[in-house]
């Protein structure tokens, strides 16, 4: 499905683009220095039990999760599966009205 976009369309995409991406290596830096200062917190405190696994391996799913969408990397989904389940959508509703002419 090829799109003409005008500059400031493609300006706006590349923007949004852009500030994904930042939100997403903002993400991962927080998700590096909350672990490592629960990391020193954990070994300082109670080295015995390694409690800050739970929240580093809850967190990390999150942040997969979040550089997978901003990667555009959704194997389950696989590439522009919105717009292809959107487009199925619009045909069958257009054979719908088809039908009823």
């Amino acid at each position: 499905m090829e799109r003409n976009y005008n500059e400031e369309e493609r300006y706006r995409i590349a923007k949004k683009r852009v500030e994904e991406i930042k939100g997403f290596y903002g993400n991962l830096t927080g998700y590096i220095a909350v672990n490592i200062t629960l990391l020193i917190i954990n070994l300082l405190t109670s080295p015995e039990h390694l409690w800050f696994f739970y929240p580093m391996i809850g967190w990390g799913i999150g942040v997969a999760f979040h550089g997978m969408k901003v990667f555009n990397y959704m194997p389950f989904l696989g590439r522009n599966w919105e717009e292809r389940k959107m487009k199925e959508f619009l045909e069958e509703e257009q054979k719908g009205k088809q039908n009823w002419s």
